[in-house]
């Protein structure tokens, strides 16, 4: 048994907890709850050996070191973002002894994993390009992708409170929060297409830049392309007229939307520090040793900095203005979109120093 096979049991076993975890919060059987549970630890379980399998298969073949964990690619990372989103999760379940939050959590963990095979990028063990080459990998990327868990932490905790204290549907918080769901299962429909159509199985990043949306957005087809525009308006309306069906089900929930902003607020504070150092200062420090520069506005770093300063806005409105409930859940859910673009979106439609870490 190689990684590859463990971490494709950690996959099926991540989709399959998603799937649980929400026919438990739609029964609220305890046995389905504790069968989520298990599937979920056990998928943790076989993801840490996969992880650290991988480690010493790069070792053993002599293309990495010791001192270079399997973080150094987009796939890599990916698989290391999602490790520290289930550790964060689990810890959050055993504390507070509630297993509502997988319904929130294991999905993003499920399309970050369904992410890797749509977009079919390299899973292969690789040498390090010199960038890489540097004792700084371990710190600067490593935390980043700790505090970008803690920061999908919450955005599920957020968009938990604002679904749940969302009243009328004229409300700007309820239009806000169906609109960016709405949003998101557009681009995964619109992503899914592209793959189906044209069998995607990128080996660079132009593949996918070549490809991204040609099936509906930008398809060479104008009926289609107005289709899609459509479709997607219309599967906006209908999670924004359906979406007080979510407001009942997380109210049956054991969870107060107290504890739903206190999780908001912690994972953030954690979060942020950790980013702060990690991402930006350990980041600069490396560049200068890689590129002779500590900051070159990379489209990468630039979008790194906003993604420092939503956050940055969210602890000082809350601690300096008493910002809490819908509009700190609110900045929240667009500090994690902005973390979604600098970790993926600069990816497939930007390019830079930092181009070592696309999909290839």
């Amino acid at each position: 048994m190689d990684s590859s096979t463990l971490f494709g049991i950690a996959t099926i076993g991540y989709i399959l907890a998603m799937v649980t975890y929400i026919v438990y919060i739609a029964f609220r059987n305890k046995t389905i709850g504790v069968i989520a549970s298990t599937i979920t630890i056990v998928s943790f379980i076989a993801q840490t050996g996969a992880f650290f399998m991988r480690w010493y298969e790069g070792y053993i073949m002599g293309l990495r070191s010791l001192w270079h964990p399997p973080i150094s690619n987009l796939y890599e990372s990916i698989i290391f973002f999602v490790w520290c989103l289930i550790l964060g999760y689990l810890i959050i379940e055993i504390k507070y002894k509630n297993r509502s939050f997988g319904a929130f959590v294991t999905p993003i963990a499920g399309l970050a994993l369904a992410f890797i095979e749509m977009t079919g990028m390299s899973k292969e063990i690789e040498p390090l390009v010199p960038a890489l080459q540097s004792n700084w990998l371990l710190a600067h990327v490593t935390m980043s992708f700790i505090s970008y868990a803690l920061f999908g932490l919450s955005f599920a905790t957020a968009l938990m409170y604002l679904i749940e204290k969302t009243e009328k549907k004229t409300e700007p918080a309820y239009i806000f929060w169906s609109c960016s769901l709405g949003i998101l299962i557009v681009l995964l429909v619109a992503m899914t297409m592209d793959y189906l159509e044209f069998h995607v199985a990128a080996t660079t990043s132009e593949n996918i830049k070549n490809y991204l949306f040609k099936a509906t957005f930008k398809s060479a087809n104008s009926t289609v392309a107005l289709l899609s525009w459509i479709g997607a308006f219309g599967i906006i309306a209908l999670v924004w007229a359906l979406g007080h069906h979510l407001k009942r089900v997380i109210s049956a929930l054991n969870v107060t939307p107290e504890i739903l902003d206190e999780l908001t607020y912690k994972t953030v504070a954690i979060g942020f520090p950790i980013f702060t150092l990690g991402g930006l200062i350990f980041g600069a420090i490396w560049a200068d040793q890689a590129w002779g520069v500590y900051w070159s506005w990379d489209p990468k770093e630039t979008w790194s900095l906003i993604t420092w300063f939503v956050y940055a806005f969210f602890l000082h409105a809350r601690l300096m203005r008493g910002w809490r409930g819908k509009r700190a859940a609110i900045v929240s859910v667009i500090g994690f979109v902005a973390v979604v673009f600098t970790y993926l979106g600069v990816n497939l439609l930007l390019s830079g120093l930092h181009s070592y870490g696309s999909l290839s």
